[in-house]
């Protein structure tokens, strides 16, 4: 066991060689986590008020004496001498900027004076940082930065750790909404720790540039200009949209106009212009009145070709991948805040025939029974400011990757790089995709019943992130913790050497029914209609694996207005306030909020094309879709979750 650090003011001098071995510890909790703040508060001249959201911080010591303590948080949001040594723009920003961190707090003990020493703990620091930011956050960090005030140092240590001097702020700090100047310039010093990354972005950089430009050039054609897309303005738009929208009757004349200027940006990412009109289309007969929105009655409607239209889903030159970026970016924009909800579910569609890609007899919600479908894999996110569908993920059951569906994997074009991955993997690479943006920031992740029951799964998610999973009423719990006991031999057989738990675990639906147990009625939030009451349950139990206990978890429990139940499991801290976790059960539902609006609104499921491409584009225009609905209701009424 570690002796206690201690802060001892004995004066330390000399050469770095005389004082060995130098230790360096992470140290975000406990009493160690208290010595730092106390050090760097009394010690460090900007002091140290507790900070949230991700941080990692070392203690540095020598034989226990506290000699230096540093600390490293979130990147700046706006530094221009970084973002032109860099070259991103601000959706690349937005998108990469988690994998920047500051160094935020360097201390080193007043009465320690140890030549080159700073220089040595920076060194050595950012090596730990590297792998420490990984295994706390899932992030692989490419730069750190940090800010000197240029009146009191000089950043001479940071120099001579091999850190670059970009230059200096201009003096002003954000105060508010506004930016002040207060005249304390601070010099600007990065540490690049992947070079290829920062290759990566320009390379990225340039080709956006590139295809920037020829948008630009292709919207300057007149034809482009001088004949805007009518069908656009056709007035036969989904009643229900523009009622839960809050539109009214004189505001339906702009709406192709919103509707035009909303698909620019995702227009450039196809590269025949005269392509785009498709998409348009595709998007406007999704927000129509059509009972059914395939390809062909979509063309029907809107007097393009039919063959054309379904040439643009399967095999028509566009960037898929850029456009989905464009999409996570804008819906990010629109409804990202703390403290929001990543969610994942599936979602399935019946299909008659056996040619589509992915059909096969498997379970299918929209049925609640096993039947020939296809399955798709769904990432959402909910909070304070809506809800959406992130990204979207087609799964092959793993006949499909046998030698008999060779051919047939041909004509549906699934490409060679895909290999067979189980829902739960789909679901694992999707979930690590999507926090390592650092677009949707969250401290939840929901997920439903097939990954709640999934210990590897529930596992494998970050660790910053708190898990809300729905479970089966089967899921089997200790009530309290127990004690594993080997059973005595009764002198006959093999003797059981397996230790079992003292106490049987319960099904949670008989906790349910436990009236020792109260329910409680509260109200979860407001909803589009009204206020939503729940009541419910929320206990500490003892999670199961196999018939041993393992973690300790919330159980929450809510009654349905039918009298049915809802099981998740939470492993939010135990002090965590019942309020917040109540706040999570709300935050779960709105994924099946998408479904409902997406299928029964937007033509989610009305997708007859029979290739991996156009699987993927069609769903992918079905949210571009559902973005510019979300738009709508922003813009017009205030957003609710029920």
């Amino acid at each position: 066991m570690r002796e206690k650090i201690v802060i001892c003011t004995e004066r330390l001098e000399g050469r770095l060689s005389d004082y060995q071995p130098i230790e360096i510890a992470k140290v975000n909790t406990g009493d160690d986590e208290a010595l730092w703040d106390e050090a760097v508060s009394k010690y460090h001249y900007l002091g140290y008020v507790k900070t949230i959201g991700q941080r990692i911080k070392y203690l540095v010591t020598y034989r226990n004496m506290l000699i230096a303590a540093i600390s490293f948080n979130r990147a700046s949001i706006k530094i221009k001498a970084r973002e032109e040594y860099i070259g991103w723009d601000e959706q690349q920003k937005l998108k990469n900027l988690h994998q920047v961190v500051n160094n935020n707090r360097f201390l080193i003990m007043p009465w320690v004076r140890i030549k080159n020493l700073a220089s040595h703990i920076l060194a050595r620091a950012l090596k730990l940082l590297q792998k420490d930011w990984k295994g706390q956050y899932g992030t692989e960090l490419f730069m750190a930065e940090t800010f000197v005030d240029l009146k009191k140092h000089k950043g001479i240590c940071y120099l001579a750790a091999n850190w670059e001097h970009l230059g200096d702020t201009k003096g002003f700090g954000k105060v508010g909404k506004a930016f002040v100047y207060h005249g304390n310039r601070k010099g600007v010093y990065i540490y690049v720790l992947q070079k290829k990354e920062i290759e990566r972005i320009k390379t990225e950089r340039k080709e956006i540039e590139r295809i920037k430009a020829e948008s630009y050039h292709r919207a300057l054609k007149p034809v482009r200009r001088s004949e805007p897309n009518m069908m656009l303005h056709k007035p036969d738009w989904n009643p229900e949209i523009l009622k839960e929208a809050g539109i009214t009757e004189s505001m339906v004349i702009n709406l192709g106009n919103e509707l035009s200027e909303f698909m620019l940006p995702f227009l450039r990412c196809i590269s025949n212009g005269g392509q785009t009109v498709y998409a348009e289309t595709f998007v406007k007969g999704f927000l129509s009145d059509l009972q059914y929105k395939s390809a062909e009655p979509i063309a029907l409607r809107y007097g393009i070709s039919v063959r054309g239209a379904q040439r643009f889903l399967k095999d028509s030159k566009w960037d898929t991948a850029m456009m989905e970026e464009a999409y996570r970016a804008t819906l990010s924009g629109a409804i990202s805040c703390k403290g929001g909800m990543i969610t994942i579910d599936e979602s399935g569609e019946p299909k008659k025939g056996s040619n589509s890609v992915g059909v096969a007899r498997q379970y299918c919600g929209a049925l609640g029974k096993t039947d020939n479908c296809q399955v798709g894999v769904y990432v959402g996110y909910s909070g304070a400011n809506g809800y959406g569908l992130i990204d979207r993920r087609l799964f092959l059951p793993e006949k499909w990757f046998n030698d008999d569906y060779k051919e047939r994997r041909d004509e549906c074009g699934v490409p060679k790089d895909i290999v067979f991955q189980t829902k739960l993997e789909i679901a694992g690479a999707m979930l690590n995709k999507v926090v390592s943006s650092g677009l949707f920031p969250a401290r939840w992740v929901g997920v439903d019943s097939l990954y709640g029951v999934s210990k590897e799964f529930l596992a494998s998610i970050p660790k910053n992130l708190w898990y809300f999973a729905d479970v089966r009423s089967n899921t089997l719990v200790f009530t309290k913790m127990p004690v594993m006991v080997t059973p005595e031999y009764s002198g006959k057989g093999r003797r059981d050497l397996k230790a079992k738990p003292s106490i049987a675990p319960v099904q949670v639906n008989l906790l349910a029914q436990d009236d020792s147990l109260p329910w409680s009625k509260v109200m979860l939030g407001e909803g589009a209609k009204g206020p939503v009451i729940a009541h419910d349950k929320c206990i500490r139990v003892i999670a199961c694996d196999g018939d041993c206990p393992c973690d300790t978890v919330w159980l929450y429990i809510r009654r349905l207005e039918d009298g049915s139940y809802k099981f998740a499991l939470s492993n939010a801290p135990w002090d965590t306030p019942l309020h917040v976790i109540r706040e999570a059960a709300l935050l779960r539902w709105p994924i099946e909020q998408c479904f409902l609006e997406c299928k029964n609104e937007l033509g989610l499921d009305h997708c007859e094309a029979r290739s991996w491409n156009a699987w993927h584009r069609h769903t992918l225009l079905v949210l571009l879709a559902h973005l510019f609905l979300t738009s709508l209701r922003l813009k017009y009424k205030k957003n609710t979750l029920s």
